[in-house]
């Protein structure tokens, strides 16, 4: 029977990281358990033992990006209100610059139709998360007194700005149009 504490083994951790890799540079229906097996040098039944399903390593997989992104957020009144979108735009841009890579759940937006319930659910959890910190980053301006709702839009529109910045960088000249785009003032 598979570990189910939070601590994960070597092998399951290393899938996960691989599993990450593929669906942020091709999408979760682009790769299947076979291309994990290949790439570790493992059986598939070694991969099932870890992870029943596809959807199983998709949920899991989904989970460890969004805590590890909302960790690194910190507190949303930590640092002044522009100090926090900078930090917030650099999350995406220093992925993007590490290796293309996509937001991860910006890739599984992008297949919302065809996924298993259960990473959908996953996949909105992190935009959920997301809204809500940046709408608590633009409630902490004082100076500017955004109103619940003005809040939510300005943290939609960030969003949409950098989840939409990815895709337009992935087409076009990379990490050049992403800094124009992240450029843009809300």
């Amino acid at each position: 029977m598979p570990e189910r504490s939070t601590e994960r083994s070597k092998t399951a951790t290393t899938i996960m990281d691989i599993a990450e890799d593929y669906i942020r540079t091709r999408g979760y229906n682009a790769f299947s358990f076979r291309d994990i097996s290949a790439e570790i040098g493992i059986k598939t039944a070694s991969i099932h033992y870890h992870f029943p399903s596809k959807a199983d390593l998709g949920v899991a997989v989904t989970q460890r990006y969004t805590d590890r992104f909302i960790e690194s957020l910190g507190e949303p009144d930590a640092y002044p209100v522009m100090e926090q979108v900078r930090r917030y735009k650099e999350a995406f841009r220093s992925s993007y610059a590490a290796g293309e890579q996509m937001c991860l759940c910006g890739m599984l937006g992008a297949e919302i139709a065809s996924l298993p319930d259960n990473v959908m659910m996953k996949s909105k959890a992190f935009f959920d998360q997301n809204m809500s910190w940046l709408t608590r980053v633009f409630l902490s301006d004082k100076a500017s007194a955004y109103s619940e709702e003005s809040a939510q839009s300005e943290a939609l529109k960030l969003l949409a700005l950098l989840e939409g910045g990815l895709i337009v960088a992935r087409t076009m000249d990379g990490l050049k149009t992403f800094d124009q785009i992240i450029d843009y003032n809300l």
